[in-house]
């Protein structure tokens, strides 16, 4: 008699994974059920889903998921998306299978509860308070001070995130954050100011996975400097930190995950480099964006299979990750602050030519309009390899002039910016 294949059911959105990526990197490990939110997302995806496994809607209750999740017995109940980690979290608990608990994924998904626990842990003590209304700002100013940075409470990918340095700047955003009859969720935290650290990034990323067992950590990532305000351009490995510097990041992850209480899945830990040690920006209970493409091209190791097997309660195939004695890395050309079209892309066959440069994978189509803002929106991918940090530096500093990206401005004027250009940390915006 064949053993009888398991079931996984994958709580789908928008996330760190995409549809191929998941149902690539589970489909040996069982039957996949596809649990979807009625989001736009979701539904525009759910043909791509629908060649992988089984696709059902979910209810939009935590009742009514659950049943539905009971009805599909599965062997294990997992996400790839920050909107989905509570709603998984719930099921998962419901059905004793391995995930956060409710209480872990909401604090990880909630910025002021996170603070709360660091502070109570003694882990880390950020100064920050929530906002809910423009009245409450003065008693927010008092709590925080200047310079700091406003989030919201819950989200990523520096979606409506502003750095303040002054009460006037804070006087103008606040009818941006709350626009008339509108509610809204945001934290304020005191502004970490990272050391001098260019070419690369005042922050890092620590990649963990967490059992039962404890803690291990598979790669600190390094950072490329944000593009203002808070974009993010992409990463390397291994980070440019020194051995001591990386024993301090480590360390201040591992006391963050006991402090919350992560006991299972993969996690993404982005900490501040500062003169007084490494800070916490943020602990993410979920997979990293880009992390997968990165460690399947260079390590050979599936992120959303590892979190897969996590899910089915297998913590015993957790990889080590080997760099080949290169520096390997992820880059993105940032999409304009200004609300845009995009009308054509030039010289990608020019970059791909640059030696360290492996290959480029645009994210956006000609005719994509764009919102603008200042939410992180890649515009594409750029992989390559090199021998060290400063080769890489040189290969990107050949190829990004190479590519041209050209808009639409709404008034119909056109833009052509380089890539260069469009991700030119000295600007005050690209």
């Amino acid at each position: 008699m064949s053993e009888r294949r398991r079931t996984l059911a994958v709580l789908y959105d928008d996330g760190a994974a995409s549809a191929g990526e998941i149902g690539v990197g589970l489909a040996d490990l069982g039957d996949i059920v596809f649990l979807l939110p009625p989001t736009g997302h979701a539904e525009r995806l759910r043909p791509v889903l629908e060649n992988f496994g089984t696709v059902v809607p979910l209810t939009g209750t935590t009742k009514g998921d659950i049943a539905l999740a009971r009805d599909l017995a599965p062997d294990a109940v997992v996400t790839y998306s920050e909107r989905m980690v509570r709603r998984t979290a719930e099921i998962a608990e419901a059905l004793g299978l391995p995930s956060h608990t409710p209480e872990v994924a909401a604090t990880v998904t909630d910025k002021i509860r996170q603070r709360q626990v660091m502070r109570d842990a003694g882990v880390d003590k950020v100064r920050s308070h929530p906002l809910s209304s423009p009245d409450e700002w003065p008693r927010v100013y008092d709590a925080v001070g200047l310079p700091a940075i406003v989030k919201p409470v819950r989200g990523g990918g520096s979606r409506d995130t502003y750095a303040v340095t002054t009460a006037a700047e804070m006087e103008e955003l606040l009818p941006r954050l709350f626009p008339e009859g509108t509610e809204a969720a945001y934290t304020v935290e005191e502004l970490l100011q990272g050391v001098p650290s260019a070419p690369y990034g005042d922050y890092v990323s620590v990649e963990s996975v967490c059992t039962p067992q404890g803690v291990r950590h598979l790669a600190v990532t390094g950072k490329f400097p944000l593009l203002k305000p808070f974009r993010e351009l992409g990463s390397y490995w291994p980070s440019h930190l020194p051995a001591d510097v990386l024993a301090e990041v480590t360390d201040l992850t591992t006391r963050a995950l006991d402090a919350l209480g992560v006991r299972y899945g993969i996690t993404h830990t982005e900490l501040k480099l500062t003169a007084d040690g490494p800070r916490l920006i943020e602990v993410n209970g979920r997979l990293s964006g880009h992390l997968n493409l990165m460690s399947r091209r260079v390590c050979g190791v599936d992120m959303v299979r590892l979190g897969g097997l996590l899910a089915l309660g297998d913590t015993s195939q957790i990889p080590e990750f080997d760099y080949g004695g290169r520096v390997h890395f992820l880059f993105n050309t940032m999409a304009p602050v200004e609300p845009c079209r995009l009308e054509a892309i030039h010289g990608a066959t020019d970059v791909r030519k640059v030696e360290g440069i492996d290959g480029i994978r645009p994210y956006v189509r000609p005719g994509t309009d764009l919102a603008g803002g200042v939410m992180t929106t890649p515009l594409d991918v750029i992989w390559g390899s090199c021998a060290d940090h400063t080769a890489m530096l040189d290969a990107l500093e050949e190829a990004l002039p190479k590519l041209t990206y050209v808009f639409t401005r709404p008034d119909g004027t056109v833009r052509e910016a380089t890539a260069a250009a469009l991700t030119d940390v000295s600007e005050a915006g690209a």
